[in-house]
């Protein structure tokens, strides 16, 4: 099914990488201005039942994994060159989602899995879609401050070392939107420490072009 931006026009795009504030922006953001949010993170599930192995290949190796060999037995590096929601499988299942949503409605879609070479061609102007940015720092914060630091490391047999994998592949992953952003002249907002909650909100609503001020919700 081929889709353009101008099917996609009411949609906006928040992507990122881990630990960036996407869910809590975009959960603001929705609510101020009477947006549909769509989380890719929801939907994984779903997904991964939806996507059989000959189109998803990667998703069903990883799940047939234990949780050293994800995390513990392999380099930072291919972690991420093998992770299936990095390269883009299932996001087909995406944009199907959304093409069933009503259109007279605004939509907000957040979620690392929002690569920007796959959603370039899906919009019909740039202002449509915006990346976070997480420093190293701020990511490490951000998870500490949830306590979610050791929930995928601490259930492994070498806690440590999946923690630092997990957080260098993350630190890679973010590099590679930074890249991928520039190539597809996308906008992309930088996430360090000293920005707080209100601040990133209004950085990302002025990269989507969302109104200064919160929408009132409409009358159902």
């Amino acid at each position: 099914m081929a889709v353009d931006g101008g099917d996609l026009r009411h949609v906006r795009w928040l992507g990122g990488g881990s630990g960036a504030g996407k869910s809590t922006t975009a959960r603001r953001l929705a609510a101020e201005h009477d947006l549909h949010l769509y989380a890719t993170d929801d939907v994984m599930a779903e997904h991964a039942r939806r996507c059989p192995p000959r189109r998803c290949p990667q998703l069903h190796a990883f799940l047939a994994m234990d949780e050293d060999e994800r995390w513990v037995h392999r380099s930072p590096e291919e972690m991420l060159e093998t992770f299936h929601w990095f390269r883009g499988e299932a996001f087909d299942l995406v944009v199907e989602d959304l093409l069933a949503l009503p259109a007279d409605r605004g939509v907000l879609v957040e979620g690392f899995r929002l690569l920007p070479h796959l959603v370039a061609p899906l919009l019909s102007a740039p202002r449509q879609a915006v990346w976070l940015l997480p420093t190293p720092q701020f990511r490490r914060a951000a998870f500490e401050a949830r306590g979610g630091l050791w929930q995928i490391a601490g259930r492994t047999g070498d806690p440590p070392r999946a923690l630092a994998n997990l957080l260098e592949r993350d630190r890679l992953f973010t590099d590679h939107l930074r890249r991928e952003t520039h190539r597809c002249g996308l906008a992309a907002v930088e996430v360090g420490t000293g920005l707080g909650e209100p601040g990133l909100a209004r950085l990302v609503a002025d990269a989507l072009g969302l109104p200064a001020g919160p929408r009132p919700r409409t009358s159902p």
